[in-house]
């Protein structure tokens, strides 16, 4: 029988994120185990409130998960079954799913990468993703912290700053950009109007301008806007790409959100298969769970995995970065 284990991860963050759905200058995660005795395995859980996930919404269901049979697991297929029966938010559905892959791998001596059906991780070039901030700030913020060294910025806007901030950071660097919207617009036309004033040669892409329920907005907006648009907020564990497809040319993958490594490669899969080209990211995370996402992002068209620079006191050191480049 194996034996499950959960704690609290109380990480402080170097600065505060001033994000509108949780404005914090800390964060709890969760570090779920399951050990044999022998072998051991290891995921964490990062609750999104933007989605409603609490901590004590990710404990009821991890009791949940025990009572029904979390520890009597016996193969992956049986945990998956579990997860179907009583299915965790996405964030414990990660955590869960892989701690058991890592102890799997772990017991059978075999590479987390290969059991996936991936590629050798190589150094993998990552972008940096700026907290929001006055566009006054931004030259400074990027010299505090050598930020010229990343393959590319990313900016989180709202539609009242969206233009001076973008202004400001062009200013400030040479480097290619990604602009977050952060669902701030809520009308066609005023967007329209913020992505014909932007810089096609210097503006990689833009995530998630409008809510994620604005559906005939985004498939209106796709061929009209100049630079390409890209879902993030639209994509969770489930999501429809016949739809997808008619409203954006890349998403942004969060394996957070998406649940896991599996369901992470079907969302690329279908991604590729619906010609979007694709973005994996991670947030405000330990190295524990950038380690798992350099274990897919060979596959992957772009990546901005800064998250866990965030922190002020990493606690695992499973990833480093030396001028923008992660190694494992």
């Amino acid at each position: 029988m194996l034996t499950w284990r959960i704690e609290a991860l109380h990480l402080k963050l170097k600065y505060t994120l001033k994000a509108a759905h949780a404005p914090a200058s800390d964060k709890i995660n969760f570090l779920v185990q399951v050990s044999d005795g022998t072998f051991n395995g290891f995921g964490e859980a990062a609750p999104d409130v933007r989605h409603g996930d609490t901590a004590d919404l990710l404990l009821k269901q991890y009791k949940v998960l025990l009572l029904g049979g979390l520890a009597q697991v016996q193969s992956m297929d049986e945990l998956l079954q579990l997860l179907e029966q009583h299915p965790p938010i996405s964030s414990l559905r990660f955590a869960i799913e892989s701690a058991y892959l890592h102890y799997f791998c772990q017991h059978k001596a075999i590479p987390v990468y290969q059991m996936l059906g991936q590629s050798l991780p190589v150094p993998q070039p990552t972008g940096f993703t700026l907290p929001v901030m006055e566009p006054e700030e931004i030259g400074a913020f990027l010299e505090t912290h050598e930020l010229e060294r990343f393959q590319y910025l990313t900016l989180k806007v709202n539609q009242e700053q969206g233009a001076e901030l973008v202004a400001s950071l062009l200013e400030a660097t040479a480097k290619p950009i990604v602009i977050d919207g952060n669902e701030s617009w809520q009308q066609e036309e005023e967007l329209l109007y913020f992505l014909s004033a932007l810089d096609k040669r210097r503006v990689l892409f833009v995530e998630q301008p409008m809510p994620a329920t604005k559906l005939a907005a985004y498939a209106h907006i796709k061929s009209s806007s100049p630079v390409p648009l890209v879902a993030k907020e639209s994509i969770t564990d489930t999501v429809g790409f016949e739809l997808l497809r008619t409203q954006f040319h890349g998403i942004n993958i969060d394996m957070m959100q998406a649940g896991g490594y599996l369901n992470t490669i079907r969302l690329l899969q279908l991604a590729k298969k619906n010609g979007l080209f694709t973005v994996l990211s991670c947030t405000a995370e330990t190295t524990l769970s950038f380690w798992s996402a350099l274990q897919l992002s060979n596959a992957f068209d772009f990546a901005n995995l800064s998250g866990f620079l965030m922190l002020d006191e990493e606690p695992f050191s499973l990833v480093r970065e030396q001028d923008g480049i992660l190694y494992l």
